[in-house]
């Protein structure tokens, strides 16, 4: 395997979808983060921010920053397909990761007494079992596709069981899921996406009101009904609510722990003593999954907009702005991590940004620490060493996300 073969003429830095920011996003950004750390995008019409310092405190200043992708610049982008596609953005509108306070308070709040750690903590258990039984069959196979059989079935099964879904539903939300995501991170080469992401949204909705209405009934010991349990003062969520922030689960679930197990095998093809480390250590597990995702994280970047006029690295940032918090280049710069660009899976301290900083950090963290966890330990324990076959490795072209297109292993017992 080798990466991907470019021009020696550096392409425009202007340009967030030119294959070297998208096939080699780190090489890119550095280019750019040694121009400037908060730099100007013309085509982009917006503020590049690829130093550490710079990303941590523009996560932090949730009070200049607005992550709300429905109003601002952004809301203005989305007027028109929202009119079309109505059910899909009035779900996704009541998305709290994409709001700012006073909702984002009450929705966290409400979702942190469902979501809580010692709730992640006991699925333990689960997911060594599950990665277990989805190691032995990729045993003497001359070629695994290592998203259809681990990458893609570990994190659905996952999410769906922690939700309540029922087994035989698993297909349906992983297609479900692969579709919204294409409107989520929008994806370049899907000109069809928002169709597709109503539908999706539509289908899905329709598949969790249903279960909802039955775990009202009838509670069992699983995320829906932690949500329709949690209270605070009176307030409750609604229905629309738990099927919003339900369908948050699924996405962010499955979608970006996929990518954070792929990218994790590629980082150790790279740095192959790091995987014998594992193997030698394996409660390295911990650590190492961290360091993945500092490494070579599932979220490239994360949009904001000035709701107020800021200064960031001596630039002037205007009411009105759009921002890109971009995490894959804060995590590779020298200001924030000794030696960045080497695989270090003992590294102290690793304050990385890849889950974000502040009152937006990814809820979702432990529960994508857990399974990358038991997936990098029970694979390097399983396998002393591992082949990846594509000579070139490509992702989809999305500036917010870092998703191969393939991957192919062959897992070598000795």
């Amino acid at each position: 395997m080798s990466e991907t073969v470019l021009p020696d003429n550096p392409p425009d830095l202007d340009d967030l979808l030119s294959p070297e920011a998208i096939d080699r996003p780190f090489q890119y950004y550095r280019r750019l983060r040694e121009t400037r750390s908060v730099y100007w995008n013309k085509r982009w019409n917006g503020w590049i921010v690829t130093g550490y310092p710079e990303v941590v405190e523009g996560f932090r200043n949730h009070a200049k920053l607005s992550s709300d992708r429905f109003s601002g610049p952004f809301g203005e982008d989305l007027s028109e397909a929202s009119s079309q596609y109505q059910q899909l953005f009035r779900l996704l509108s009541q998305i709290f990761v994409w709001k700012d306070p006073p909702y984002h308070t009450r929705m966290r709040k409400l979702v942190n007494k469902a979501f809580t750690p010692r709730s992640v903590e006991v699925l333990r258990p689960r997911i060594q079992e599950l990665v277990s039984s989805l190691i032995e069959p990729m045993r003497g196979q001359q070629e695994v596709d290592f998203f259809a059989r681990f990458a893609f079935t570990l994190p659905v099964v996952v999410i769906a069981e922690y939700l309540g879904v029922p087994a035989e539903a698993r297909e349906s939300v992983r297609k479900w899921s692969e579709d919204l995501g294409a409107v989520i991170f929008v994806r370049g080469n899907d000109t069809d996406r928002m169709r597709k992401g109503e539908q999706a949204m539509h289908d899905l909705a329709e598949f969790l009101k249903p279960v909802i209405a039955e775990r009202r009934r009838d509670p069992r010991e699983d995320l829906i009904s932690g949500m329709l349990r949690a209270a605070d003062g009176g307030d409750a969520f609604t229905d629309d609510e738990v099927v919003a922030n339900a369908i948050l689960m699924v996405f962010a679930g499955h979608e970006t722990t996929m990518n954070l197990l792929a990218n994790g095998m590629v980082a150790f093809d790279e740095f192959p003593d790091q995987w014998a480390r594992l193997r030698a250590d394996p409660t390295l597990a911990r650590s190492a999954a961290d360091e993945v995702l500092r490494f070579d994280g599932p979220i490239r970047a994360q949009a904001r907009w000035a709701k107020e006029p800021l200064e960031l690295a001596g630039q002037r940032i205007e009411a009105g702005d759009r921002v890109l918090l971009v995490q894959h280049a804060a995590n590779r710069d020298p200001a924030g991590f000794t030696d960045p660009e080497r695989l270090d899976i003992a590294r102290r301290p690793n304050k990385h940004t890849a889950f974000g900083q502040g009152i937006h950090t990814c809820l979702g963290a432990p529960l994508a620490r857990l399974e990358a966890e038991e997936a990098f330990r029970g694979l390097s324990q399983a396998f002393p060493r591992y082949t990846i076959h594509e000579q070139e490795l490509h992702y989809a072209p999305t500036v917010v996300s870092r998703s191969l297109t393939r991957l192919h292993v062959t897992f070598h017992e000795s």
